[in-house]
């Protein structure tokens, strides 16, 4: 089964606390599927990982980039897994079919939209369900991480 990660974003949105993420994986030597609503986000997200801080670059990119294998990070709005990825992110209430074959997924929704967290709920119910190992994350007032709950 997969580890699931609920990142309930409170005070930073998701252009500042995904860049922050994703150092860490690439930093683990993990690569990265992050799968967006739509081909408009993904590109908003490509824009942001090349830019987010003048001391740090992440590896990546999507398909307008092209070269899918050999990216760390593969940004995209589809279900697609080119990189042998090990670790799902999802964005903007975005849902697998299936999360068979990841290791991790982190589930990111944003806390200061009422839709986004009943979707969140909705999906941690599912996923309890299938048997899934959840995890609920709730952003701190200075952008890290605590642990809530444990499923």
């Amino acid at each position: 089964m997969t580890q699931i990660g609920f990142y309930h974003l409170m005070r930073l949105p998701l252009d500042q606390a995904l860049p922050k993420l994703l150092e860490k994986a690439v930093q683990a030597g993990l690569r990265v599927v992050v799968m967006a609503g739509s081909s408009e986000r993904v590109e908003h997200l490509n824009a942001i990982l090349w830019t987010f801080s003048e001391e740090s670059w992440l590896p990546h990119g999507s398909a307008s980039d092209g070269e899918a294998a050999l990216q760390p990070i593969w940004l995209t709005e589809r279900e697609e897994n080119p990189n042998t990825a090990t670790v799902l992110v999802l964005c903007d209430g975005a849902r697998p079919t299936s999360l068979d074959g990841w290791d991790r997924c982190l589930d990111l929704f944003d806390g200061n939209d009422e839709n986004a967290v009943l979707a969140a709920r909705e999906r941690w119910k599912t996923w309890k369900a299938e048997g899934h190992q959840l995890v609920y994350y709730q952003q701190t007032e200075r952008g890290g991480w605590d642990e809530k709950a444990r499923s």
